[in-house]
């Protein structure tokens, strides 16, 4: 466990030096309102620092596609993992989550990278 914490540490240092500025922005569903005929949502944002980049081209599958990018953030600095319901802003630019993943060490997240789509 201290491995995975002291990993824990120092991808958070790494992303503050290195990475720039997003917004995770989580997206929650409320209620229905049957009069409106409409479902209330409730926006959560976190801003973190993370590095982004272009995915490959020999990454690109039916999943991803080009023009993709990748995030990679720090997991401690979150509260939550995100998921594939979340938006991610960047310079204007909202993306979608497409896929997201987990990097661990003995069963403790590290970094999540997630995939987005504008």
């Amino acid at each position: 466990m201290a491995l995975a914490g002291s990993l824990q540490k120092i991808a958070s240092k790494l992303m503050s030096k290195f990475g720039g500025v997003a917004t995770i922005r989580r997206v929650t569903t409320g209620a229905y309102n049957p009069t409106t005929g409409t479902v209330s949502e409730t926006t959560t944002d976190t801003a973190v620092r993370g590095v982004l980049e272009d995915v490959s081209l020999r990454e690109v599958n039916d999943l991803i596609q080009a023009g993709d990018k990748r995030l990679l953030i720090a997991a401690a600095d979150i509260a939550n993992a995100p998921t594939t319901a979340d938006e991610v802003l960047i310079d204007g630019t909202t993306y979608q989550a497409v896929q997201v993943r987990t990097i661990e060490q003995d069963n403790t997240p590290i970094t999540y990278e997630l995939i987005l789509r504008a």
